[in-house]
């Protein structure tokens, strides 16, 4: 077959991004066997890569683009990245909503994941300062084909505030409504998590926003796939000691594992094959 048909163009270019991520840089012609597609179909997804600012075309392949500390790709750009990642860890950390319980959503594209996997939960109340996860909510509420609202509908609470590149809303208006309130449990997706900067984000505005949302939670689950461990954004708005669990994908690491759990009540590894015994 010279052409996989069974990848979307989507999927494919995040494999390849995750295979230069992970080996500092790969071939075309690597990619061309390890796809099963042609020469032809590969650069034209390094071309993508490379105008989204994800990858630097070097020649024969690509290279990793080395990242400012205040560089936020849009939703669209982070959405079509570690689909598989994202989706296994959004159905292990649905099983943590408890039903008629109170939950926080942050933004982002793994919490926009989860969101779909909360649907089926009974009685939630769900605050979020994401216009993505307030519509996933919102749609599923709207009168079906038997008409009539859905039994069990989640009660959502959308905060006002500014717009940012991932369609959060954050400021003082998201932050002053966020501080009136308590959560069970917040599912918060970050830009990047490490022992040395805890949870950060490239926004100054979200990351104060995302601190409210800590302090105002009793329980903090983390939902971030392997490539996040290690970055670094602009500013730390959280210690790992304020998180009680975090839901990864199996991407990460045995090292990662090890260093995590040394530093985490919580880690909860999605999607992991049955031969993984690290």
């Amino acid at each position: 077959m010279s052409e996989n048909q069974n990848l979307l163009a989507e999927q494919r270019r995040a494999l390849i991004l995750d295979e230069v991520r992970r080996r500092g840089g790969i071939r075309v012609n690597e990619l061309t066997r390890r796809l099963n597609v042609s020469d032809m179909t590969v650069r034209r997804d390094l071309d993508a890569l490379a105008r989204q600012g994800m990858v630097e075309k070097v020649h024969g392949g690509a290279v990793p683009v080395v990242e400012a500390s205040t560089h936020e790709p849009g939703f669209e750009a982070k959405s079509a990245l570690e689909l598989t990642a994202k989706e296994d860890i959004a159905r292990a950390a649905a099983a943590m909503a408890v039903p008629g319980s109170a939950i926080a959503l942050s933004g982002g594209t793994t919490t926009y994941a989860l969101a779909q996997q909360l649907l089926d939960v009974p009685d939630l109340t769900v605050v979020t300062n994401s216009v993505r996860v307030a519509d996933v909510f919102h749609s599923a509420q709207r009168p079906g084909a038997a008409g009539g609202a859905r039994t069990g509908a989640a009660t959502v609470v959308l905060t006002g505030g500014v717009r940012t590149p991932s369609d959060s809303l954050v400021g003082p208006v998201a932050d002053q409504a966020i501080a009136s309130l308590h959560f069970d449990v917040l599912f918060l997706g970050v830009h990047g998590i490490s022992v040395e900067a805890g949870l950060s984000t490239p926004n100054l505005a979200e990351a104060e926003t995302n601190r409210r949302f800590v302090q105002s939670a009793r329980r903090v689950v983390v939902v971030a796939d392997h490539t996040k461990w290690g970055t670094v954004g602009l500013s730390s708005f959280a210690a790992l000691e304020q998180v009680d669990t975090f839901v990864t994908d199996a991407g990460l690491s045995a090292a990662a594992r090890e260093e995590i759990e040394e530093h985490l009540p919580g880690l909860l590894v999605a999607g992991r094959v049955a031969d993984d015994v690290s």
